[in-house]
């Protein structure tokens, strides 16, 4: 993704193959592009509000026919404060979007989807990786 503007693209793409149960693990350096990529895929599903970045607020929701979780779980010392926060239970029925999965530890869903954004030249690289199989066929497309 050589540019923002690509970046909105590639999340209107994944706009269309997301839904409620899904969990996507943005990973990634700090400015790899893991908040522009939320925001913009938060866009692309119908929120029209500002949509800050949950670095102090760990979690924020939206509605937009689905429930969507928006978390940056940076400041968590023990993935028991994910537990706390509701985010596993919210695995379960909203699409879930987490940056810093890492965090997670044990508690990192194996039906997720892990997009690993890397920093290369003066652009950005996302690949991505899941234990779950459904995932290659869903993004065949994007």
């Amino acid at each position: 993704m050589p540019d923002p503007d690509a970046t909105d693209r590639f999340a209107q793409a994944m706009a269309g193959v997301v839904g409620a149960g899904d969990v996507l693990l943005l990973d990634g350096q700090i400015g790899a592009g893991k908040t522009h990529f939320a925001r913009a895929l938060i866009r692309a599903l119908g929120v029209d509000e500002d949509i800050p970045s949950p670095t102090f607020t760990l979690v924020q929701t939206y509605e937009a026919g689905i429930e969507i979780w928006h978390a940056d779980l940076y400041r968590l010392s023990h993935p028991d404060e994910a537990v706390e926060l509701g985010l596993t239970e919210a695995f379960e029925t909203a699409l879930c979007l987490v940056e810093w999965p890492e965090k997670l530890g044990a508690d990192r869903p194996k039906q997720a989807l892990t997009l690993q954004f890397s920093l290369e030249g003066e652009g950005r690289l996302v690949a991505f990786a899941s234990d779950d199989p459904a995932w290659e066929a869903r993004l065949a497309d994007v």
